[in-house]
């Protein structure tokens, strides 16, 4: 498992990393980004303090999120250039006008929100079918929406084939590691591979499948899911950036007519 970028080093010191994490040398680097590899040397040991313009090139060819575009921003002693803003904030009203009707539109399935820790902020009302039989004490705010899916005191006693939906979400966890660096995601990965197995470890895998389902057998009987992940393109707003919409989709039509009975 990789170290999280640190955010509290110099700018140069955090460009490396950068680097080092993309598996790109000094001089693919320099010359993608149409700089010297002498100059992208004295900028990595601080010997050179880059320029706005210069930071902002490489983080493009290093696709660096928004957050640790402005902590390089930052470390160099420049202010940052994506705003933050809060959810609840009146510039974020259209966007959470339009993330609750995708989550209204949505039913009878289940749909949420989650930020870049994947901490639920916001859930339609089919979401209940995935979580009334979890323990009240993993309910308690900030909720964990990985956490709940593999806690033994969570969704995993109910989740058939769950070493493979298992390996599906930590596997999820090492691609967003690989292209944020964040110290979070590290923690919660470490978190949950520590879990003890599930009964259902070694049954109800589905090795030629194209995508991992989700089936749990829930008090509706057995239920089976796809799950999609959507995100705002382009953002230029950090909190923006890191909202993803997990929606979750009927494998099968017993699936699909139970939650429509549910919903009515």
């Amino acid at each position: 498992m990789k170290n999280a970028i640190d955010s509290n080093a110099p700018v140069g010191s955090q460009l490396r990393q950068w680097r080092e994490y993309r598996r790109l040398s000094q001089l693919d680097l320099a010359l993608d980004a149409g700089i010297s590899a002498r100059h992208l040397s004295f900028v990595e040991t601080g010997r050179s303090r880059p320029s706005r313009a210069v930071i902002g090139l490489l983080a493009d060819r290093l696709d660096v999120p928004l957050r640790a575009r402005n902590e390089l921003l930052l470390a160099a002693g420049l202010a940052p250039e994506f705003g933050e803003t809060p959810l609840h904030a009146p510039d974020m009203a259209q966007s959470m006008t339009l993330i609750e009707h995708l989550l209204k539109g949505h039913e009878p399935f289940p749909a949420l929100v989650v930020d870049r820790h994947w901490h639920l902020l916001a859930a339609n009302r089919a979401v209940a079918i995935l979580t009334e039989q979890i323990a009240s004490h993993l309910m308690e705010p900030p909720v964990n929406v990985l956490r709940l899916a593999l806690h033994p005191d969570g969704l995993a006693p109910q989740i058939v084939n769950y070493s493979a939906w298992r390996s599906s979400i930590l596997s999820r966890l090492d691609r967003e590691i690989e292209a944020s660096g964040d110290a979070g995601l590290i923690a919660l990965r470490a978190e949950l591979a520590g879990y003890a197995g599930s009964a259902n470890d070694n049954h109800g895998d589905v090795p030629d499948a194209v995508a991992t389902p989700l089936v749990i057998d829930s008090v509706a009987g057995r239920l089976s899911f796809y799950s999609t992940i959507t995100v705002f393109g382009t953002p230029r707003d950090v909190t923006l950036s890191e909202i993803a919409l997990e929606t979750f989709l009927p494998a099968d039509e017993q699936t699909g007519r139970a939650l429509r009975a549910l919903l009515e």
